[in-house]
């Protein structure tokens, strides 16, 4: 099976958040959609592993955020490949809470969407939570970040807890090599062009030189 066929199915980036009274947890998430209009619902993704998963099961309520094609590394990099675990994502950023006190990032947001929790489907290593929408507001007037962009303009990789993620499969689309040097982080995907210094830290997902392997 040629699970890069899978590329050619489009998907967004978005921020999935929840919130109990002694935690805020997010993630990026690709697996966003509207299923029903009449009241309207939408359906998230997330890994069963991640710790965002477990706060919207035990609140009942998420909120959507659709980013922007401005959206940065730093921003994709906190919410993709850090764990809400051991630190606070939304301490960098412009943040706002919805009426259930649901956390939402408003840095390069298009959209965003709260929504209270009908039914989780069991998806093996996903769990599946389809709502009904409470709040919808549109913020800024700008492009819609796609994964085909995160990937090919961005250089972003894949975290292995997105139901998106190929494994073996998984490439990083990079430019043709040139005279320079390019590595790449072993842990996210993040390209660096150049000489990597020995204190180098991944912009992304923060670890060290050690973490790269030289592709040219």
């Amino acid at each position: 099976m040629d699970l890069t066929a899978f590329y050619k199915l489009t998907y967004g980036l978005y921020i999935v958040s929840s919130s109990t009274r002694e935690q805020d947890a997010g993630c990026i998430i690709n697996t966003a959609a509207q299923v029903t209009a009449e009241p309207p619902r939408l359906a998230v993704t997330v890994n069963k592993k991640n710790t965002t998963a477990k706060v919207i099961q035990k609140a009942g309520v998420f909120a959507v955020t659709a980013l922007t094609k401005s959206a940065d590394m730093g921003l994709i990099g906190t919410f993709g490949f850090r764990s809400s675990e051991t630190e606070n994502k939304f301490s960098s950023f412009t943040v706002k809470r919805d009426a259930a006190g649901v956390p939402y990032v408003t840095d390069h947001a298009a959209a965003r969407f709260s929504v209270k929790v009908e039914q989780t489907v069991d998806l093996d290593t996903h769990w599946m939570f389809i709502g009904e929408v409470t709040e919808a507001e549109k913020l800024l007037p700008e492009e819609l970040l796609t994964y085909e962009y995160y990937h090919a303009v961005l250089k972003g990789g894949t975290p292995k807890n997105a139901p998106s993620y190929k494994g073996d499969a998984e490439e990083i689309p990079v430019e043709p090599a040139g005279s320079g040097e390019r590595w790449r982080c072993t842990v996210c995907g993040y390209i660096h062009e150049g000489p990597l210094p020995e204190d180098f830290t991944c912009p992304v997902c923060r670890v060290g030189a050690e973490r790269f392997e030289r592709l040219s």
